[in-house]
């Protein structure tokens, strides 16, 4: 993630951002671990080599027709990466489910610098740093029950 331009004290802001008006104590170090934690897991390091693979054979030129197309454009009826990322907010629940529907919509931070990307391909990349951040989101939620009882 760090050579396509991600850190993670990026997504940490994010997660900070979204977290903070459930958990007013919350400190941005405690988001920066739980991105970390978030990024330990297999099924999810699985979700970002896959996404980001995909995003770099688009740049190159490698993938068939019509997908290679549909990558260029970032095609908005083109769902797959979104389904990918939410493999990743699945692993905590509902609440990053709809972290992730916030996210996906809102486009915050780093979010928006990847969705508006130029010349590189980040039709993944964006989607995936939102469900990092929104399943990292969601464990902080879950570590802190009474401060994120009155999320949706």
């Amino acid at each position: 993630m760090q050579e396509r331009g991600v850190n993670l004290s990026e997504i940490a802001k994010v997660v900070y951002d979204l977290q903070l008006p459930y958990n007013p104590t919350l400190q941005i170090n405690e988001c920066l671990e739980s991105v970390e934690a978030v990024l330990k897991k297999r099924e999810v390091q699985h979700a970002v080599i896959t996404g980001i693979a995909i995003d770099i054979l688009a740049e190159k030129k490698q993938l068939p027709e019509p997908f290679q197309t549909i990558m260029e454009v970032d095609e908005p009826l083109y769902g797959i990466d979104e389904i990918l990322a939410l493999s990743i907010t699945n692993v905590y629940g509902t609440i990053g489910l709809t972290s992730f529907g916030y996210l996906d919509k809102e486009k915050m931070g780093i979010i928006r610098g990847l969705n508006n990307h130029g010349k590189e391909v980040h039709v993944f990349l964006d989607d995936l740093i939102a469900g990092i951040a929104a399943a990292a989101s969601a464990r902080i939620a879950h570590a802190h029950p009474d401060e994120s009882r009155y999320q949706d």
